[in-house]
């Protein structure tokens, strides 16, 4: 599987990413619709998740599909410490993370000697255990009602929900750019390179020294995080929690933003997440056609550009640059 990484030097990259949070960051002077305003939150939220997925499935090779778990872990984690406990919510909103992160921890200590189909059978039953818990204890997590009121986080005495959902947008555009630029910085950095590595030759990466299960368990707790924060913001926004988060209707859409933007591309996921949502939206009229039109234009871009979105971008700046 070859992995698109933007061979940008950094000031160009940095001037892509300056230009991008101008234009979000003015986005709201524009979509004045709450609506509107609720569908870019949610693309936030999905893009971090698909992207930290990236991380591990892409760069790593690690067949990780329990990732949503920890998106899980930090959704009932954050209600659960403050609805239940009543612990201050931005103090919960970091413990639910690092939930996360330590159930990645925990869980990749059995799938450091697995390969393929045995990690995604690992992971998948841990997802499925983690939803078993929540269900069993209905006395904190709500079972299959779920939970209601949660707790949102405060910013001094802004009213968040008066605002036409304006706060929490620049709140969750904020989390997405600290997520991206995160694994921007863990990709370039020699852990990345380390996990890159073993995933092409691990034969000759361990070697040369690099140790397969540090740089695994690291990049698994990592991801993890991330996906862990996602999950806790989506809890303060939304103020529910609903165990439809570890169905397969939710992990079919974030890794269809995996697939559509390109493996092994932090960027691709973001794009892959603004094109998937807003076209979800557009086709809301279609009824039951709208998931086999958005299943054939996935199929047909991975069938002319396997590597997704950020490949076909790729191609047509080598193109531009050729002539």
């Amino acid at each position: 599987m070859k992995i698109y990484t933007t061979r940008w030097p950094w000031q160009k990259e940095a001037l892509a990413i300056a230009t991008a949070v101008v234009v979000l960051a003015l986005l709201p002077l524009v979509v004045t619709d709450a609506y509107w305003r609720h569908i870019l939150i949610m693309i936030f939220v999905y893009a971090l998740v698909a992207s930290s997925w990236d991380l591990t499935l892409g760069y790593g090779g690690i067949f990780n599909f329990g990732h949503l778990a920890f998106f899980g872990i930090g959704l009932y984690g954050y209600g659960v410490l403050t609805t239940v406990f009543g612990i201050w919510p931005w103090f919960a909103f970091a413990l639910a993370a690092l939930a996360s992160c330590v159930a990645a921890a925990l869980v990749s200590v059995p799938i450091l000697r697995l390969k393929g189909i045995y990690i995604v059978l690992v992971t998948f039953g841990f997802s499925q255990l983690i939803m078993q818990i929540v269900l069993s204890q209905s006395q904190l997590t709500g079972g299959t009602q779920g939970m209601i009121r949660i707790p949102m986080l405060p910013v001094g005495g802004h009213n968040f929900v008066r605002d036409g959902r304006i706060g929490s947008y620049y709140m969750a555009l904020a989390l997405l750019l600290a997520g991206i630029a995160a694994l921007r910085f863990y990709v370039r950095s020699r852990f990345g390179l380390s996990l890159v590595a073993l995933k092409d030759t691990e034969e000759y990466a361990t070697s040369r020294g690099i140790s397969a299960a540090f740089q695994r368990v690291l990049a698994l707790s990592f991801s993890a995080l991330l996906a862990g924060f996602a999950g806790a913001f989506y809890g303060a926004y939304a103020r529910t929690a609903s165990v439809d988060v570890f169905g397969m209707s939710f992990a079919t859409l974030i890794l269809s933003m995996i697939l559509l933007g390109g493996v092994g591309s932090t960027y691709g996921a973001v794009v892959a997440a603004f094109l998937l949502t807003v076209l979800s939206e557009f086709l809301h009229d279609a009824g039951a056609f709208r998931p086999m039109i958005i299943a054939i234009l996935i199929i047909g871009v991975m069938l002319a550009f396997p590597g997704g979105l950020i490949g076909a971008g790729k191609a047509a700046i080598e193109r531009i640059r050729r002539r």
